[in-house]
């Protein structure tokens, strides 16, 4: 499961024009995935599925974004 929801949550980055530099999700200890890249302040870090959900129903697209950062306290108040 947390395999599919990083390489979903990467391809909806990408739909949304981030590079993967600037914002993608990796692999984390002890089964959690982390949202990082220099579009975020700090990586996001929690279970795959709610990071895969914060990326599909939070983060907006690179252009909406522009030279704004994300910041992971704003995401959790969101959800």
């Amino acid at each position: 499961m947390s395999d599919d929801a990083i390489a979903n949550a990467n391809a909806l980055l990408r739909e949304r024009g981030y590079a993967e530099r600037d914002l993608a999700v990796h692999a984390g200890p002890r089964g959690k995935a982390l949202l990082k890249g220099n579009k975020i302040l700090s990586p996001f870090s929690d279970d795959a599925a709610l990071v895969l959900r914060v990326v599909s129903e939070l983060v907006p697209t690179d252009a909406e974004l522009g030279h704004k950062l994300l910041r992971p306290a704003d995401l959790r108040a969101k959800l």
